[in-house]
C-alpha cells in the first residue's frame, strides 16, 4: 500500500500543466495499476432499468405529492414538475460529459479531480467523494424509509379505528427494506441486473394500469384547478416562498441517475453507455411522471381530505376515495411500496459501490479494510454492509421527529445536488475551457452549447439546493423543524476533521490500484 501511495504522489507532482493535471495522471493510473476486480454483469439496457428502478419518478412524485399539495395546490406541483424537468435534463447532460471523459465508479469526485483547477483538485475531490457518499446513503435510505411507513400506513388504512401507529414500529418496518436490500446485493448479485430490468419493466407497466385505474373510476377536476387554482396551507404567509418549498416533491422524483456512472467498472463500454444511461433514464422518466403528474391531479378530490388522512399518506387516501375498497387501495399502494423496496436495493448498490472506490483510493476511514472485494462473490461486501448500518442509524432519527420523512428527503436532495453541483462548476469554469475537442468522450455537447446547459443545471441547482433545506410548514417548532442542514453539517464536520488529521495524509487523488 506505501508504494502505491507513493506511486500516487508522484503522479500528482508531474502534472506540468493543466491537461496532465487532469487527465493524464488518471489515464496513466488506469494503464499502470487498474485491476477489474467486480463483476461485468451490467449492459446498457440493465443500467437504463437500474436508473429508471432507482428513480422511481413517478411513484416518487405519488409518495411525495404532499409538500406540493400544502404549499401551492396542484399548480405549484404541475408547474414544478415541468422546471425540475429541464433542470434534470441539464444536469444529467452536463454530468454525463464529464462521465464520458472519465467512466469510473467513484462518480462525482473523479470528475472534480479531473476538470478542477490543478491546485485545487485533490481537495474539491474529497469534499466532493464525502458529499456524494453522504447524499447517496440519505437518497437510498429514503427509499427504504418511504416503503418502511407506507407498509406501516397499510395497517391504517385498512384498519383504521383500531390500530395506533407506533414511530419504533414505522423503523422496524424501515429496518426489514434495509435488510431485504442488503441480502438481495450480498448473495444475489448474480441476478440483478435480471432484477433490475424486471423491476424496470414492473415500473413501465404499473404506470399503464394506473392510469388507467383513475382514468376510468376518478371523477375529475377541471383545467383551472390543475393549472391555476394556488392553495397555500402550510403557514408561510409569503405566497412565492410557500411555492419554492414545494419543490421538494418536483425535485425528489429525479435524483439518482448518477447510478450509472457507479456502475460503470461493471459494463462494457462506459464511456458511451453511462451517459446514455444517465440522460435516458431522466427523459423516459420524466415523461413517465409528467403524464402521472397530470392524471393525478385531475383526480385529485377533495384535497382537505388527503391532507389529513389517517395514513400520513394523501395518494393512500385517494386510492381508497376512487376504488370504495380497502383492498383495491392497498394493491395499489403496494404496487408504490414494491417499488420504493427495489429502488432501495438499485440504491444500495450504486452507494456501495461509490464507498468502496472512495476506499480503494484512501480516502475513507479505514480505506484498506472497505477496499476489499470478496473474490467469490466479485462485490464489496464490507461497503455493502456498512451502508446498510449507517442508514439503519438514520431511522433513529424517526423515534424524536414527527417531520423525519420530508426531512431525509430534503437531507438526500441537498447531499446529491451538491455532489452534482461541484463537478459542473469546476467543468464550466475550467475544465471546458482547457480541454482539448480530442479529450472529450464520445458524449459531447460542444463549447458553446455545453456551456449554456451547464449554466442552467448551475441555476437550478442552487435554487433547489436553498429551498429544500426550509422548514415546510410555518410556525415551525420542534418537531416540524427541517434538521436536513443538521445531520448533513454534522456528516461535512466529522469528514473534514478525519481528512485534516488523517486523509490528507494518505489521499493523492482518484487513482486505481493493484489488487
Amino acid at each position: 500500500m506505501e508504494a502505491n501511495i507513493e506511486k500516487a504522489k508522484t503522479l500528482t507532482e508531474q502534472d506540468a500543466n493543466i491537461k496532465s493535471a487532469t487527465l493524464n495522471d488518471l489515464e496513466v493510473a488506469k494503464a499502470e495499476g487498474q485491476t477489474e476486480e467486480l463483476r461485468k454483469g451490467f449492459g446498457t439496457l440493465s443500467l437504463g432499468a437500474l436508473c429508471l428502478a432507482l428513480m422511481a419518478t413517478w411513484e416518487a412524485v405519488t409518495s411525495v405529492v404532499a409538500a406540493a399539495l400544502t404549499n401551492g395546490g396542484a399548480p405549484c406541483l404541475f408547474y414544478n414538475y415541468l422546471i425540475s424537468f429541464i433542470g434534470s435534463v441539464a444536469i444529467a447532460a452536463s454530468l454525463g460529459e464529464i462521465a464520458s471523459i472519465v467512466p469510473t465508479a467513484g462518480g462525482q469526485y473523479h470528475w472534480v479531480y479531473a476538470v478542477a483547477f490543478p491546485r485545487q483538485k485533490r481537495v474539491a475531490s474529497w469534499i466532493t467523494g464525502w458529499i456524494s457518499i453522504g447524499g447517496q446513503i440519505v437518497l437510498t435510505a429514503s427509499a427504504a424509509f418511504a416503503a418502511g411507513l407506507q407498509f406501516q400506513a397499510l395497517i391504517t388504512l385498512n384498519h383504521p379505528e383500531t390500530y395506533i401507529p407506533e414511530r419504533w414500529q414505522g423503523m422496524l418496518f424501515y429496518w426489514l427494506v434495509l435488510g431485504y436490500a442488503a441480502a438481495v446485493n450480498i448473495w444475489g448479485s448474480k441476478i440483478l441486473p435480471h432484477t433490475n430490468l424486471a423491476a424496470g419493466t414492473f415500473h413501465v407497466a404499473g404506470l399503464a394500469a394506473f392510469l388507467i385505474v383513475l382514468g376510468v373510476m376518478a371523477p375529475k377536476h377541471d383545467a383551472h384547478y390543475v393549472f391555476l387554482k394556488f392553495s397555500n396551507t402550510s403557514g408561510w404567509s409569503n405566497d412565492g416562498i410557500s411555492w419554492l418549498v414545494g419543490l421538494l416533491s418536483a425535485v425528489y422524483p429525479f435524483l439518482g441517475y448518477d447510478a450509472a456512472c457507479h456502475l460503470s467498472e461493471e459494463m462494457p463500454d462506459p464511456a458511451r453507455n453511462v451517459p446514455v444511461a444517465m440522460v435516458g433514464s431522466v427523459v423516459v422518466n420524466g415523461i413517465l411522471g409528467l403524464a402521472w403528474a397530470v392524471m393525478l391531479l385531475f383526480c385529485l378530490g377533495d384535497l382537505e381530505s388527503l391532507l389529513t388522512s389517517k395514513t400520513g399518506f394523501p395518494f393512500m387516501q385517494l386510492f381508497l376515495e376512487v376504488t370504495k375498497s380497502p383492498i383495491s387501495a392497498t394493491m395499489m399502494t403496494l404496487a408504490i411500496n414494491l417499488t420504493a423496496v427495489f429502488a432501495n436495493s438499485a440504491g444500495l448498490t450504486s452507494t456501495s459501490r461509490t464507498y468502496w472506490a472512495f476506499a480503494r483510493d484512501n480516502a475513507a476511514p479505514f480505506s484498506a479494510y472497505f477496499a476489499e472485494v470478496n473474490p467469490s462473490l466479485q462485490i464489496p461486501v464490507r461497503a455493502v454492509i456498512l451502508v446498510t448500518a449507517l442508514e439503519m442509524c438514520l431511522g433513529l432519527i424517526y423515534l424524536g421527529n414527527s417531520t423525519a420523512f420530508n426531512a431525509i428527503l430534503s437531507m438526500a436532495v441537498l447531499g446529491m445536488y451538491t455532489s452534482y453541483l461541484l463537478p459542473i462548476l469546476y467543468m464550466a469554469g475550467h475544465g471546458r475551457l482547457s480541454f482539448r475537442d480530442d479529450e472529450f468522450g464520445p458524449w459531447k455537447m460542444g463549447r458553446r452549447t455545453g456551456l449554456l446547459v451547464n449554466i442552467v443545471a448551475i441555476a437550478w441547482l442552487l435554487l433547489a439546493i436553498v429551498f429544500c433545506a426550509f422548514p415546510g410548514v410555518n410556525p415551525v417548532t420542534e418537531q416540524n423543524m427541517n434538521y436536513s442542514t443538521v445531520v448533513l453539517g454534522g456528516w461535512a464536520l466529522f469528514g473534514i476533521a478525519f481528512f485534516l488529521l488523517s486523509g490528507r495524509h494518505y489521499y493523492s487523488g482518484p487513482v486505481m490500484v493493484d489488487s
